[in-house]
């Protein structure tokens, strides 16, 4: 294997997963490496842990807004929505709209909710214990972060399931069953703004203790949210509360199965969980990269890098840098310390890390003791997708515990 003989513009390149073994020779052999783009000006592929967190860490050199978090360099005119979410804004601006609805996600808030997102898990496990089998994405692992996150926000439950849908067609631009052109993407853009203004009208009508609420009557610097701000906003949380943790609780489930051994261990030990969450999002972060353009010429690792050049950076890569983690590719529920960067670190450290935290922990608790015993009863069926290392359909057969 050598340099340039993967190109990670091409989402089938990720078709059986993420390519770890281009990017253990990256690490080793070209850190700062150059990938063209057929249709672009190309971008520099960032692969170590240190890395990451420099560039993450300093958001004036290198920006998320000049040109958005994606590969793709868009026209004009679609770069000022893009822009409006907050993903993509930089300091100070980005500071500002954190703080509004940051409250509502920290550590303190989220315990607060933990009884009832315990009760949610069981209920979800416990409907598809008595089954023997189910389709775990949908059935399983995108049921507790979907009705956590619309709660939060205010969504009535006979509206879930279109924003889970909706979701479904933003996060898999790059694969046919979800999208088969930009312009349904930018419908499925379009419906969901078209819902978050409703929203925001009935928050602003009948105000509740809910994150629409708080946005509808919030203000920065003075003004009220536009709409576009509102609506940006709401489409954020929308996706990143639902498709990340689903993402992850699926991989989890998939990493058990695979390695009976370290089931086992949970299945004697639960006190680990917590241990093997951070474990799952660092063996397989739900995003695999974000972009970064350098704002001014700077040097990594000698390599020069001009201001206008895009930068990407690569989770899974940083969390098996071999100068970070022993045996980096070993999947280990135990492992510790394990200071993965799954969750981003710096002005964009994730927002609901404290929350996806408790929703994976709850979920696998319920999983290990309700259904210990899983397997898969069908090949696995990925996104196709660079972006989102996400899975379709897992379908899992099981004996329910007797206790």
């Amino acid at each position: 294997m050598k340099l340039g003989d993967v190109d990670l513009c091409n989402p089938d390149a990720f078709a059986q997963g993420f390519p770890h073994a281009y990017f253990r020779m990256l690490r080793a052999e070209a850190p700062v490496s150059f990938n063209p783009e057929a249709d672009g000006p190309g971008f520099w592929v960032i692969t170590k842990y240190d890395d990451v967190k420099t560039i993450s860490r300093n958001p004036g050199l290198f920006s998320s807004w000049v040109g958005g978090t994606n590969i793709t360099d868009l026209p004009e005119e679609d770069l000022a929505g893009t822009r409006a979410i907050m993903l993509n804004m930089d300091p100070p601006q980005h500071v500002k709209f954190r703080r509004l609805v940051q409250r509502g996600f920290t550590p303190r808030m989220i315990q607060k909710q933990e009884a009832h997102i315990r009760d949610l898990a069981r209920d979800i496990v416990g409907r598809v214990a008595a089954k023997g089998e189910c389709e775990f994405v949908s059935e399983v692992a995108a049921e507790l972060p979907m009705q956590v996150i619309c709660e939060m926000v205010g969504v009535p439950e006979d509206d879930r399931r279109m924003i889970y849908d909706l979701t479904n067609r933003l996060i898999g631009f790059d694969d046919p069953e979800f999208q088969t052109s930009r312009d349904i993407g930018k419908q499925a853009a379009t419906d969901v703004f078209l819902y978050a203004s409703k929203l925001a009208e009935r928050a602003r009508r009948c105000p509740a203790d809910d994150l629409a609420t708080v946005l509808a009557t919030a203000d920065v610097d003075g003004e009220m949210l536009s709409d576009l701000d509102y609506n940006s906003f709401f489409l954020l949380l929308a996706v990143a509360g639902n498709e990340t943790t689903r993402t992850v609780t699926s991989h989890g489930m998939r990493l058990l199965i695979e390695h009976p051994d370290q089931r086992a261990r949970l299945v004697r030990q639960p006190s680990l969980i917590p241990s093997a969450v951070e474990e799952i999002v660092r063996h397989n972060p739900p995003v695999m990269y974000f972009r970064r353009t350098a704002t001014a010429d700077t040097e990594i690792r000698g390599i020069r890098i001009r201001a206008g050049d895009k930068l990407t950076l690569w989770y899974p890569s940083a969390n098996r840098d071999e100068d970070i983690f022993v045996d980096p590719d070993r999947f280990d529920v135990g492992r510790g310390p394990n200071e993965h960067l799954a969750f981003g670190i710096g002005e964009h450290f994730c927002l609901g890390a404290s929350l996806a935290r408790l929703e994976l922990v709850v979920i696998f608790q319920e999983l290990i003791r309700q259904v210990p015993n899983v397997e898969l009863a069908a090949p696995i069926r990925r996104l196709r997708s660079n972006f989102i290392d996400g899975i379709k359909e897992m379908r899992v057969r099981f004996t329910a515990a007797t206790h």
